[in-house]
C-alpha cells in the first residue's frame, strides 16, 4: 500500500529537513551472491563483481532522483552482500583479499560509499572458509577503501564462541597496526556482533542475510535533531509526556523512511525490505543522542540517570516506528557511536562518560560499544574480554549488541584523533588495566542461556 502524506505533514517534514538535520541516512541495496559459486577463484570473483554491478548500477542515480523529487537528503548509498564466507569457496587468505579488492572496485564503479558483507557467522564454530576469511580481514580492510567487515561471534541460541572472540581481538589489533598511518582507521570498518540482524542497512555491520530475497532495498533513517527540538519545546513536561512526544516524532520520521524505501523499491524493481529507524547521530552540533538525554534533564551524558533516560528514548523510538510501518527492522533504536556524536565526545572530555558506563548503556539501546577510540597499547586479550562482555549482554537479553573499537596506534588516553566526515573525531578513552587473558585464552564456548530454550 503506498504511503500518503497530508499537507501539514509535508510542511512539517520540510521544516525538519531544513532546520533539524532530518535525513535518510542510507539506502542500502542488499544483493544475494548465492549463485556466484565456481570451480576457481577467478570465476568466483568475476561472478561476484558482475552481480554487484548488475544490481547496483542504478542505485545512486535512483537515490539522487528521489532526492530531487521529494527534497529529502539521502546521505549515503550503500550495498550489502551475502556473507562472503558462505558462498566463496576460496582456497586461501590471498584469494579472499583479492575478492575484497573486486568488491571495492565494484563499489567504486557504481558510486556507493561502502559495501558490506566481507563477513562470517561463527557463533557456534568455524568452517574452513570462515577461518580463511577472518584471517584475511586485516589485509582486506587495509588495502581497500569501501569494503566493510563483520563477524557474528555469539547468539542467544548458540552462546558465545570464545575462540572466535579471542581471534577477533587479535584481528582488530592487526587491522589497527596495518592502518596506523591513517589513525588505525581500518578498525572503523570492522564490527563484532552478537545476534547480528540479516537486514541491517547501517555500516560497518550490514550484510544480506541467508533468509533474504535475491535483492532488497533497506532504508536507514535518522533524526536526533528532530527529537531534540521536540523535547526542548516541552521543557516542563513530565517523563511520560516526553516519551509520548518522542514516540510521535519517531512515527513521522519512520513514515518518511518508508516513503523513500518504497519509491526506491519501485524504481529499482526489487522488493522493499525494512526501515531501520535508528537515531543515528552525526558530528554536527544539534544532531546528537547525548544532547537528547541532556535535554531530558541530565547535567551531562554518562552521569547518574543516563541509562534510564536512554532506555526510555530507545523504547519510545521503537514504539513510534512500529506504529508507522509494518516493516521496521535492522537495529532500530538509539545509536551511541562515540566519535560520531558531538555530545558524546564532550561527555568524554568532561569525564562523565567512561567505557564502563557505555557498556551499561548498551544494555538498553541499539547495537553496542561503537566507534570508541582506545589507546594503541591495549592488548588483544583485553579487547577480546570487552567483546565477550558486550556479547554476554546481547546473549542474555536476546538483543543485538556489537563492538566497533579503534585501538589507535601511538595514541594514549586523553589524546584526540580525527577520522573525518561522518566518522567524526574522538578522545582516546582509558580502560581498566586488570588482566583478563587468563579468562580469554581458555577458549571453548560459553553455553547458551536458559532463555534459549523457548521452543
Amino acid at each position: 500500500m503506498p504511503v500518503t502524506f497530508g499537507a501539514d505533514e509535508i510542511l512539517e517534514t520540510i521544516r525538519m529537513i531544513e532546520a533539524e538535520h532530518l535525513d535518510i541516512r542510507t539506502i542500502t541495496l542488499g544483493i544475494s551472491l548465492n549463485d556466484c559459486s565456481g570451480s576457481d577463484a577467478e570465476t568466483i570473483i568475476k561472478k561476484i563483481y558482475n552481480k554487484i554491478i548488475k544490481y547496483g548500477e542504478n542505485l545512486v542515480p535512483v537515490a539522487e532522483e528521489i532526492e530531487r523529487d521529494y527534497g529529502i537528503p539521502i546521505i549515503n548509498k550503500r550495498v550489502s552482500v551475502t556473507p562472503l564466507s558462505l558462498i566463496a569457496a576460496l582456497r586461501d587468505e590471498e584469494e579472499y583479499v583479492k575478492c575484497a579488492h573486486a568488491m571495492d572496485r565494484a563499489a567504486k564503479e557504481i558510486g556507493v560509499d561502502f559495501i558490506g558483507g566481507f563477513s562470517a557467522l561463527v557463533h557456534k564454530g568455524f568452517t574452513k572458509q570462515d577461518r580463511l576469511l577472518v584471517n584475511a580481514i586485516p589485509a582486506a580492510l587495509s588495502e581497500t577503501e569501501r569494503v566493510c567487515s563483520s563477524v557474528n561471534v555469539a547468539s542467544t541460541k548458540a552462546g558465545i564462541n570464545m575462540d572466535a572472540v579471542y581471534v577477533m581481538g587479535q584481528k582488530i589489533k592487526e587491522t589497527a597496526r596495518r592502518t596506523a598511518h591513517k589513525e588505525s582507521i581500518g578498525c572503523t570498518k570492522l564490527v563484532v556482533f552478537c545476534n547480528a540482524p540479516e537486514d541491517n542497512p547501517f555500516m560497518a555491520g550490514a550484510f544480506h542475510g541467508v533468509g533474504e530475497p535475491e535483492a532488497a532495498v533497506n532504508v536507514g533513517v535518522s533524526g536526533p535533531g528532530v527529537v531534540l527540538k521536540a523535547i526542548k519545546q516541552h521543557s516542563d513536561a513530565d517523563l511520560g509526556t516526553i516519551a509520548e512526544i518522542i514516540k510521535k516524532t519517531a512515527f513521522k520520521v519512520t513514515r518518511m523512511g518508508e516513503l523513500v524505501g518504497r519509491a526506491a523499491s519501485e524504481r529499482l524493481k526489487v522488493p522493499f525490505g525494512i526501515v531501520d529507524l535508528s537515531l543515528a547521530p552525526t558530528p554536527a552540533v544539534g544532531d546528537s543522542v547525548a544532547s537528547i538525554l541532556e535535554a531530558m534533564g541530565l547535567e551531562r551524558c554518562g552521569g547518574p540517570g543516563t541509562t534510564a533516560a536512554l532506555a526510555m528514548l530507545n523504547d519510545a523510538v521503537k514504539k513510534g516506528g512500529a506504529m508507522a510501518s509494518s516493516y521496521v527492522g535492522g537495529l532500530s533504536g538509539a545509536f551511541i557511536p562515540v566519535s560520531e556524536d558531538a555530545g558524546m565526545v564532550e561527555a568524554v572530555e568532561a569525564g562523565s562518560l567512561s567505557l564502563e558506563k557505555l557498556e551499561a548503556m548498551t544494555s538498553v539501546c541499539s547495537v553496542g560499544l561503537d566507534m570508541i577510540a582506545l589507546p594503541g597499547d591495549i592488548s588483544a586479550e583485553t579487547i577480546a574480554a570487552v567483546i565477550a562482555d558486550e556479547a554476554a549482554i546481547g546473549m542474555i537479553n536476546n538483543k543485538t549488541t556489537a563492538v566497533r573499537v579503534i585501538p589507535v596506534e601511538g595514541k594514549k588516553a586523553g589524546d584526540r584523533v580525527e577520522f573525518g566526515g561522518l566518522l567524526g573525531s574522538a578522545v582516546i578513552m582509558d580502560y581498566k588495566k586488570f588482566d583478563a587473558s587468563g579468562f580469554v585464552v581458555r577458549g571453548g564456548r560459553i553455553p547458551a542461556p536458559i532463555q534459549a530454550l523457548n521452543n
